[in-house]
């Protein structure tokens, strides 16, 4: 966390890219001018295939490193968006970032150190399979770092970096939401988190990142 004025200030996600066509986001109900796509307070920059394969970086305000475990990162010391546009699915903010790890008890210090702060360790396995998760926030996003379960580091190995999985958005009114994405999106079920739905983008969907919509927090 930086420090202003004998403050330590937070670092807040400011962008991040993604590498899927604008088109495709756009044929979800996204709105998207150019390559940008600001949802809520945060930027999303569709960069195409050329930028690699789902979340290939971000952008983070008053980080104090961006060695960050090995997600890719970048300083901005950008404002938030002056022009938030209503999207036509619906979608009205971004919930949180999912990235996972390894080694949570290696990352968590390591994103700590660069100005991330720490809210909770969640000690429970999700219905995925992680076995723990650490939450960290940026502004209003949260990221979710998730713990690999054994299966996956046996196959991949414990030294490995941490890396971007998946997106979730906020959509007030899932219902709608889910009806005008059709066939393209899973049935709505009850989210981990308490009084919370949740509906995931199918691969049909065409994106190169795995997509949740989720009602807001209580």
């Amino acid at each position: 966390m930086i420090r202003r004025y004998g403050w330590r200030v937070p670092a807040t996600l400011d962008e991040l890219t993604v590498a899927d066509p604008p088109e495709a986001w756009m044929e979800l109900g996204f709105a998207v001018d150019g390559d940008a796509c600001p949802v809520g307070g945060v930027r999303i920059r569709l960069a195409g295939p050329d930028a690699g394969r789902g979340i290939s970086g971000w952008s983070l305000r008053d980080a104090e490193s961006t060695e960050l475990d090995g997600l890719p990162t970048v300083r901005s010391d950008r404002s938030p968006p002056d022009e938030r546009p209503a999207h036509p699915n619906g979608v009205a903010a971004l919930d949180h970032v999912v990235a996972i790890t390894p080694a949570l008890d290696r990352t968590i210090p390591v994103l700590e150190e660069a100005g991330l702060e720490l809210r909770r360790i969640r000690e429970e396995p999700t219905p995925a399979g992680a076995p723990r998760q650490a939450f960290f926030r940026l502004g209003a996003t949260i990221l979710e770092l998730v713990q690999e379960p054994p299966e996956a580091i046996e196959r991949g190995g414990a030294d490995r970096p941490a890396f971007f999985w998946g997106l979730a958005f906020v959509a007030p009114d899932l219902d709608a939401t889910v009806a005008g994405l059709g066939d393209r999106v899973s049935e709505i079920r009850t989210a981990v988190q308490p009084g919370r739905r949740i509906a995931t983008l199918r691969r049909s969907a065409g994106l190169s990142v795995p997509v949740a919509l989720i009602t807001p927090r209580a």
